[in-house]
């Protein structure tokens, strides 16, 4: 089985949600399509989706939510279909 990453590629801090309240956008082990949203880079005050890229079943975060990321860093990890 082929594994993809999924590179962040700007600086800033990493969310796997909208709000603090909000639901995570996706879960380890979920099927994800190459536009689904997988988490947030917020980089002062703005924040840009980050998004899977490639179709496939997330099989891991590298990084936890709010953790900092600078850009090529790798976020998830994809198993393909």
């Amino acid at each position: 089985m082929a594994e993809h990453t999924v590179i962040t590629p700007l600086p800033g801090t990493f969310y796997r949600k909208a709000t603090p309240e909000s639901a995570n956008f996706v879960e380890v082990g979920a099927q994800v399509s190459a536009d689904t949203v997988i988490g947030l880079i917020e980089v002062m005050k703005q924040f840009s989706e980050l998004t899977a890229g490639k179709a496939g079943r997330l099989s891991a975060f590298l990084v936890e939510d709010g953790d900092p990321v600078e850009p090529g860093q790798v976020v998830a990890t994809l198993d393909d279909e």
